[in-house]
């Protein structure tokens, strides 16, 4: 697949890198986390923000989750968006994905409060989706300690944090909590079969079907039949019904393996009567999000979901 010219020589760049490490099979989950931590620094630093960010947690049943909360300027109470990261459920934290949420506190005007929920391998399945809900609901009730306005909220991630998101949604809906958006950047949606894009895009760039079963086999741990693969909390396009779910903003990418998967959510909540904003950025792959400082994409991007964000909250 043909990337836009910006994009195509960074991936040249970064796929140098890539290769000197041992196979994806003989990879640990620490050995991942850290090249994932080195990537996020070459990927550069968000913007200062006056209103201040700092470092907290949320009490739960599993132990505290720790957040980290990011402050537009103002008294507030403003706005917010719990933010979920990416990293297939193996890798990422609140330092992977700080640019990304700086700059949507910024150019929304939002709160945003980036979580930093249990991974696996240590913690399988469904322990991401207890600590995601968890922290929502916590925010939900309690979320004015903080300066936030209860009443607009928001939940959004990228690729395994964009599943989590939806999953929430759905919890969020049955549970009367009232969500202003969904906001699900190439979310992962659907293990219950492979889509084209699996074929078309096996190989990336960036992300590959192989790196892709191996976050599976780990998020998964022995779960690994059908049954897991069709639970609505890991394949939340299996949910018995998507009526009256938050509003969606969802952006995929066409060099990405997850890109038919986040279209046909797109038009499953669509066909469900939700509003759904969908944009594929042609010629991009996985990661795009984190690209800001990289291509025009990756400024599109973000541009798209802090305006998504804006708009929802009125």
């Amino acid at each position: 697949m043909k990337l836009q010219p910006d994009t195509q020589a960074f991936v040249e760049m970064i796929e140098v890198a890539r290769n000197d490490g041992p196979p994806v099979s003989d990879q640990t989950p620490e050995f991942a986390r850290d090249r994932y931590q080195a990537l996020a620094h070459v990927l550069g630093k968000g913007p200062d923000l006056p209103g201040g960010v700092n470092d907290s947690e949320i009490p739960s049943q599993n132990g505290p989750i720790p957040i980290r909360i990011y402050r537009p300027l103002g008294e507030g109470p403003h706005p917010a968006l719990i933010f979920y990261h990416g990293g297939g459920f193996v890798i990422g934290d609140l330092n992977t994905h700080d640019k990304e949420c700086r700059l949507l506190c910024a150019k929304a005007g939002c709160i945003v409060v980036a979580v930093d929920y249990r991974l696996a391998p240590e913690s399988p399945f469904p322990a991401a989706v207890e600590d995601a809900w968890a922290a929502l609901e916590w925010i939900a009730s309690e979320g004015s300690k903080l300066g936030i306005d209860t009443t607009r909220l928001a939940v959004g991630g990228d690729s395994a944090g964009g599943n989590l998101s939806a999953v929430v949604a759905l919890m969020a809906r049955d549970a009367s909590l009232d969500l202003k958006l969904q906001m699900l950047v190439y979310p992962a949606t659907d293990a219950s079969k492979y889509y084209e894009s699996f074929s078309e895009n096996k190989d990336g760039p960036l992300l590959t079907v192989e790196v892709i079963e191996w976050f599976w086999s780990h998020y998964l741990g022995k779960a690994t039949g059908d049954e897991v693969r069709n639970d609505w909390r890991f394949s939340p396009a299996k949910a018995a019904s998507h009526n009256g779910v938050a509003p969606s903003y969802i952006a995929t990418c066409s060099a990405d393996p997850l890109r038919d998967e986040g279209n046909a959510y797109a038009a499953q909540l669509s066909e469900a009567g939700v509003n759904v904003q969908h944009s594929m950025f042609e010629g991009q792959p996985h990661i795009l999000f984190q690209l800001f400082n990289i291509c025009e994409g990756g400024k599109d991007l973000i541009d798209e979901c802090a305006a998504a964000l804006d708009k929802a909250f009125g």
